[in-house]
């Protein structure tokens, strides 16, 4: 047998796959392994390949456009050249039904994307030794066909030459006689054995035990018949052997010897183990089994298929699985299911089914039909996989992401949508549309004289009575903290508008109760309509009424005003603005500031985000809300967009050059990534840039982007991925976007908008989107970056939560590149970030806690320097932390070693609260100052007896 080193060494590998980037760092890895590796970049072109010159194994990428892994596995098993080639599959799909696809075509392997080095070399090596030893394996048996076929012709010897092991043994059992079969079998020569070996020593421990057993009754009845039993070669290697004896007696009836005869049978017990192991995969697995006949009686069911329906076994055997049928389909749906089966033989797909108690579940499953011996379907197998949770999960992500949590009303990204669609529509009909933006007027008083929580239950009631003055077709949607949007629909002429307006106004005026308190606001509106004399889109028709809003409030607020179009034409100064900016831009006026982006826990700089800056002859240094918006719909966009990519590219070269390669994210405008011709600048750029690798660049999408043609969009990012450039959605949860963008934008990375980071320490919700948005980011399979880390303690508690990667003004601000260069080198991580661990599901609660009582601290700090009016609870048995404490939080916590220190510590802050009070109350305005110093030290301690708990 060769050296399997050396076989590795000679083998041909060939590596298929549509993606440029994973076909060379594969072919790569191979060739350093010392492999002789060519490359396919399709199916068609693998085949193709392989005709000309085989190949001893192939990488096989699953889904390709053309033809795809598993058909072009198929076509090649098809082919004489490929029957027994090694096939081993490395995809980014992972789910069970692609993989038994996979094995089914004929696939040895499946390696899941990402993979590891060290993993497809393993794997690619183990599968070339055994195609080695299978060669070997094969010269041997040719051989050894050749010696038999010699000792028959030399000798004729039927004894020796018979199929299965033959030898006589005396009355003590000594071999005497054995035929050549037997011999080799057990890896013995003739001298070694006849004569010299007893029976005894061809049989393994576990074989010599059950031939003393069974030896006594051969004695008394002279015949052995069938015995299984285990035996071992010269080698120490053990097989599964049938032994039949006959005895030979003597006139008296004394045993003179014995002949047995054996057959290996090893082949065949490991098919029964094969057969039990399937069996109990069967029984055992966790997705639901059903298998019928071909005429869809069911024949068999598992036991996760009997948990998932409802059903007992014996319930199911013999019904049609019409017994499961909800009437959450039509009939249409069934009638395909059963023509995808009789025409591909398979079919997958969601169903809705209806259990043994009539409860309603939805299951993933995979229906596949199974031939007999003639070809034709012997019966059916069906997959079924319970995902009735992951839905309703799903519904209440849809829920999260297009209605406000607070009013329930929808959100901008609801709004987007139907607006959009309420443009077309009342375009169609030729009706007018109105966009009002309504914002409170006062509102911000309330808050500060009476708390959030009495400015979030007023903001629910004026968003009740909102919904309630609009029309079933109308929209009211809530985009910030005060501020509404209404789309008024089907209006025969803009005035029509002025009484649904009014009802608008008079809702958001009428006093309404509030924690015992009568609080009374006025509102300001801005309208605009649509259609205008010029396109607009939806983004502009609610800028149009924002504008018109705060003309309102100009002229004296609890009134509207009209969006006069003409008259912003004329009073802005666009064109002069835009002339400026192009000779800025020729003028070598813009610059890069760049701010890293690291990993908090272990302090590495995963790169920087480019922003540019105007360094303005007389206004100085000008950040991007001064010009950007200007051009934001204007061509000379995607030119400030290109030098900013390009100048992007210039400082990543000269980083390399100076042993410094780091990454640059850069931001592009929905215009420019929109423009025709955006893939062929980038790829001119690159040409420009030859150092660049993949990686270096990524470019940012702002959720808030206004995106046109989704579809367009998508397939642009793909292109831009295929020349090594990735992409992130950058401010996510903030936008207009709806989760399509997650669906159908490529992208890798989600920047979570910093406004959501900012406020977390104390407020719950901010934390639970967070927490929300991670759990979003890890469904999509996307890397997630937190904006907005601040301070400190805004970085343990995003890394307790889970996030690792962030960016923000508390690691660092946006700087030029030089001194960029001089922060990296004095750049460390928090030694209490780099201690700082991720909590747990189960102690996730704990964290929500910590952050209530934040909140309750700063409420308590609030009010005793008079900038709230509402009394927090003071109370232990009020304050929502103290019920925690003496519920859930004792019940998980209670046996902990520290958990009575935390239970005295709240004991103490709540005494330190009241003082406090008292203090603020007698007007004494240092002792006050003292005792808010000695309040937060005790919330700190706190904070970190929490982190102990966990």
């Amino acid at each position: 047998m060769d050296n399997p080193q050396e076989n590795l060494v000679r083998a041909s590998i060939l590596v298929v796959d549509d993606n440029p980037a994973n076909l060379q760092l594969l072919a790569s890895i191979l060739r350093q392994a010392g492999y002789a590796v060519r490359v396919a970049a399709s199916g068609d072109q693998a085949l193709r390949s392989l005709a000309i010159k085989p190949a001893d194994l192939l990488l096989l990428d699953i889904r390709m456009p053309g033809l795809g892994g598993i058909d072009t596995c198929k076509a090649l098993k098809a082919r004489p050249e490929g029957a027994d080639m090694p096939v081993i599959f490395i995809s980014a799909l992972s789910a069970t039904e692609d993989k038994l696809a996979a094995f089914s075509a004929g696939g040895v392997d499946y390696i899941t994307k990402p993979f590891s080095t060290q993993e497809v070399l393993t794997r690619v090596g183990n599968h070339l030794d055994l195609l080695g030893l299978r060669r070997d394996l094969e010269r041997q048996v040719a051989l050894r066909t050749r010696e038999l076929s010699e000792l028959k012709a030399r000798y004729q010897d039927l004894y020796d030459a018979a199929p299965c092991g033959y030898h006589s043994v005396d009355a003590k059992g000594l071999i005497v006689e054995v035929n050549q079969t037997e011999l080799e079998m057990l890896g013995y020569r003739r001298d070694e054995v006849v004569g010299r070996m007893n029976v005894r020593e061809l049989f393994s421990d576990a074989g010599r035990r059950l031939f003393a057993v069974r030896f006594p009754r051969f004695l008394r009845e002279g015949v052995l018949e069938d015995l299984e039993i285990e035996m071992r070669r010269k080698d120490g290697s053990r097989f599964w052997a049938n032994i039949n004896a006959t005895a030979m007696r003597d006139a008296e009836g004394n045993i003179l010897y014995s002949r047995s005869t054996f057959t290996d049978i090893t082949e065949r017990k490991q098919a029964e183990e094969k057969l039990r192991r399937a069996a109990s995969v069967f029984t055992h697995a966790r997705e639901g089994i059903m298998i019928t006949d071909p005429k869809g009686k069911i024949t068999e069911v598992n036991d996760a298929f009997c948990r998932i329906s409802g059903y007992a076994r014996q319930e199911i055997l013999g019904e049609h699985p019409r017994i499961l049928k909800s009437d959450r389909h039509p009939l249409e749906f069934y009638r395909d299911l059963w023509h995808s089966l009789l025409q591909d033989g398979h079919w997958q797909g969601e169903i809705w089914n209806r259990g043994r108690y009539g409860d309603y579940y939805v299951a993933q499953v995979t229906i596949s039909a199974i031939p007999d011996e003639k070809g034709e379907t012997g019966s059916y197998i069906a997959l079924y996989t319970d995902i009735t949770t992951e839905k309703e999960q799903q519904r209440q992500l849809q829920h999260i992401a297009h209605f406000d949590a607070l009013t329930n009303l929808p959100n901008r990204i609801l709004l987007a949508d139907r607006l959009a669609q309420a443009m077309v529509q009342n375009q169609r009909r030729k009706q007018w549309l109105a966009v009002a933006y309504l914002d409170l007027d006062g509102f911000k008083v309330i808050n500060d004289r009476h708390g959030h929580d009495v400015g979030d239950e007023l903001l629910v009631i004026i968003a009740h009575r909102l919904r309630r003055v609009v029309r079933g077709g109308d929209t009211i949607a809530r985009i910030g903290g005060d501020e509404f949007v209404a789309v008024l629909g089907d209006l025969p002429a803009r005035e029509a508008s002025d009484e649904w307006v009014g009802r608008l106004l008079e809702a958001a005026s009428e006093p309404a109760p509030v924690d015992g308190l009568t609080l009374q606001l006025s509102a300001s509106v801005g309208v605009t309509f649509y259609p205008q004399a010029e396109e607009v889109d939806g983004d502009q028709l609610i800028r149009q009424a924002d504008q018109a809003m705060y003309q309102a409030k100009l002229a004296g607020k609890n009134r509207h005003s009209t969006f006069d179009a003409e008259q912003d034409r004329d009073t802005r100064g666009i064109y002069e603005s835009l002339q400026r900016i192009e000779q800025a831009l020729a003028g070598d006026e813009f610059i890069l500031y760049y701010q890293p982006k690291v990993n908090m826990r272990s302090g590495k700089v995963i790169g920087v985000e480019a922003l540019i800056r105007w360094q303005h002859p007389e206004q100085g240094l000008l950040p991007p809300a001064a010009f950007l918006p200007v051009v934001e719909r204007h061509p000379l966009a995607i030119d400030i967009g290109q030098w900013v990519i390009d100048t992007a590219m210039s400082q990543i070269e000269a980083w390399r050059a100076a042993g410094r390669p780091l990454p640059i994210s850069v931001n592009v405008g929905a215009r420019q990534l929109q423009d025709e011709h955006f893939v062929d600048h980038l790829r001119q750029a690159l040409a420009r840039h030859p150092e660049l690798r993949p990686g270096d660049l990524e470019l940012e999408v702002l959720e808030t982007s206004a995106l046109e043609n989704i579809g367009h969009v998508a397939q642009m990012i793909r292109d831009c991925r295929e020349l090594g450039i990735d992409f992130a959605l950058d401010d996510f949860g903030t936008g207009y976007s709806s989760l399509t963008y997650l669906k159908r934008l490529p992208v890798s990375q989600l920047k979570i908008d910093q406004s959501f980071v900012r406020d977390m320490l104390d407020d719950p919700e901010d934390l639970a989107i967070l927490d929300g948005v991670m759990g979003l980011a890890s469904a999509f399979r996307q890397q997630y970056i937190a904006e907005g880390v601040e301070t400190i303690e805004h970085g343990c508690m995003l890394l307790m939560l889970g996030y690792q990667l962030g960016q923000g003004y508390g690691i660092a601000r946006p700087m030029p590149a030089r001194a960029l260069e001089e922060w990296l080198i004095q750049w460390r991580p928090p030694e209490s970030w780099i201690h700082c661990r991720r909590l747990s599901r189960d102690d996730l609660p704990l964290l929500y806690a910590a952050v209530e009582h934040n909140a309750w601290i700063r409420r308590i700090t609030e009010y005793a320097g008079g900038a709230r009016a509402a009394l927090p609870p003071l109370e232990i048995t009020q304050c929502r932390f103290g019920q925690w404490l003496t519920g859930a939080g004792k019940e998980r916590y209670g046996e902990h070693a520290i958990f009575p220190e935390v239970v005295r510590l709240h004991d103490q802050i709540h005494g330190a609260a009241k003082r406090l009070l008292g203090i603020a109350a007698e007007g004494v305005g240092r002792g006050a100052a003292e005792d808010i110093g000695e309040l937060y030290q005790l919330k700190e301690r706190l904070l970190e007896l929490l982190r102990g708990l966990a």
